[in-house]
């Protein structure tokens, strides 16, 4: 039985990275696909991919940091599939530098991404989530939103606030059978996380620097945390809400 069956998800930042390893792996599950993000090209190429292998999707422009995109997207995914059971939420930014050098564009971009772009996805989910009687919102955070690292005030500052959101969602829609957690990687290698090194200077040398940091001694790959994905989708996680899961290769157990 796949775990996934019968299950609707929207997914945030669907076409590259974490949110393409998500819409592939719950396809695979079972599950019936909306990945949403704001360049066209890599959600078709998702989606292409999804139905070849036999599954169903849908490609969906969506800006999380415009409050009427989200809710478009998402009501145009519910008229679609007839309902929604599972939210993630992957779609972010980084900038690397300290509050004194983080200018205000920056931080509000940052920010916008992370933290308000979850915020309003998945606020515009809890109707279609009441809907279909209950389902999961997966929020991917990150590792450094509980601990900190140099050069990395914004980004904290928004996972940490993703991490917070994520609790009191978890407890003000319990009794609705609407469970919310956490995936807090540590850096995966996707153009995201490849940005982040590359801003820090030598790559190569930035690369060594933090596998020599992860007690199992690799970088986290997407499919890593898209599997984490499926199972807090799953049912096999009805008992689970409220939590901020580190996925880091032991880098938070020093």
């Amino acid at each position: 039985m796949l775990r996934l069956s019968g299950k609707v998800a929207f997914i945030t930042g669907g076409g590259t990275g974490i949110g393409r390893a998500c819409a592939l792996a719950f396809a695979r599950e079972g599950a019936q696909v909306a990945v949403a993000g704001r360049r066209r090209e890599p959600l078709d190429k998702v989606a292409a991919e999804i139905s070849a292998a036999g599954g169903k999707s849908l490609a969906l422009a969506c800006d999380v940091t415009e409050r009427s995109s989200v809710e478009d997207a998402l009501a145009q995914a519910e008229r679609h599939f007839a309902r929604l059971d599972t939210i993630v939420n992957n779609a972010g930014a980084v900038v690397v530098a300290t509050v004194e050098h983080t200018s205000d564009e920056d931080w509000a971009r940052v920010l916008a991404a992370n933290l308000t772009g979850t915020f309003f996805v998945s606020r515009a989910a809890l109707a279609p989530l009441r809907r279909a009687g209950g389902g999961s919102i997966v929020n991917i955070g990150s590792v450094l939103g509980l601990v900190a690292r140099k050069d990395r005030a914004a980004y904290c500052a928004a996972k940490a606030g993703v991490s917070g959101l994520t609790r009191a969602m978890a407890l003000d829609h319990a009794h609705e059978k609407i469970r919310v957690n956490c995936i807090c990687p540590t850096i995966v290698e996707t153009e995201l996380g490849m940005q982040s090194i590359q801003q820090a200077g030598n790559a190569a040398a930035e690369i060594q620097k933090r596998i020599a940091e992860i007690p199992i001694g690799r970088l986290g790959k997407p499919d890593d945390v898209a599997m984490m994905a499926v199972y807090l989708a799953s049912e096999d996680a009805s008992w689970v809400t409220g939590v901020s899961f580190p996925l880091d290769g032991g880098l938070t157990a020093y």
